[in-house]
């Protein structure tokens, strides 16, 4: 579905992918290194939000790597960025129109499919995205990637500063949307989340592409974690 080879990409003068290349050969690959490694790079390039100077990016088959972010959504990648990005001034249901505007209206993902997925948010609908918790604000952000009807979505650290309970259900909906057949991009902090849902493993070390396995040979290879990512 995704396959992206030898990619640079710049932040101005700084070279912060060096050939970094990734399959997607499994449903749920896990991308992962230490901070700073260029994971959330690697996805903005892929997106084309900082597009990769050079290499190739190629999904279903066709190059994307010079297409804008808004066609390369429409192509069937959903992003739901770190940090949820949403926006104070929308309600949570303005953020999924908005979102579905422009999208075909036969698509399996409506509005209303994400309200009965999340009837956390489904229950908060007219309130600012903002003041929803931080569990609550992720199942927004995913929801707003998935009215755009996505074959394969980009998740960016979807743990991150949520408590234990909001991180199980996080975890509860990738396994729900990996059953529907949607693919599942996953960079994340959290080794246990990873450990849980992915399929395979490809860890950057300074924007290059260092490892990748099958995720059980990961997580018997204490080596490696040690490694490149501190744990065991």
């Amino acid at each position: 579905m995704l396959e992206v080879a030898d990619i640079h990409t710049y932040y101005g003068p700084s070279h912060v992918l060096h050939g970094a290349s990734l399959k997607m050969v499994r449903p749920c690959v896990a991308l992962l290194g230490r901070n700073g490694m260029g994971k959330t790079t690697f996805l903005r390039s892929v997106m084309g939000l900082t597009p990769a100077g050079s290499g190739s990016v190629r999904f279903a088959g066709r190059e994307i790597r010079e297409r804008k972010p808004h066609e390369i959504a429409r192509l069937g990648i959903g992003y739901v960025p770190q940090g949820r990005r949403l926006f104070p001034s929308l309600s949570v249901h303005e953020h999924l129109h908005l979102a579905s505007r422009g999208q075909k209206k036969d698509g399996a993902w409506t509005i209303e499919r994400v309200y009965d997925m999340f009837p956390e948010i489904a229950r908060r609908r007219n309130i600012s995205g903002t003041r929803l918790s931080g569990g609550e604000q992720q199942m927004l952000a995913i929801g707003r990637a998935l009215v755009s009807n996505p074959a394969l979505l980009l998740l960016d650290e979807p743990s991150e500063g949520l408590a234990p309970v909001a991180v199980e259900r996080v975890m509860e909906v990738c396994r729900k949307l990996l059953s529907a057949g949607i693919s599942i991009l996953l960079v994340e902090q959290n080794i246990r989340v990873a450990d849980a849902l992915a399929d395979w493993i490809v860890i950057l070390l300074g924007g290059q592409t260092v490892y990748e396995s099958e995720a059980e040979s990961f997580r018997s290879d204490h080596e490696t974690r040690t490694k490149y990512l501190g744990i065991r």
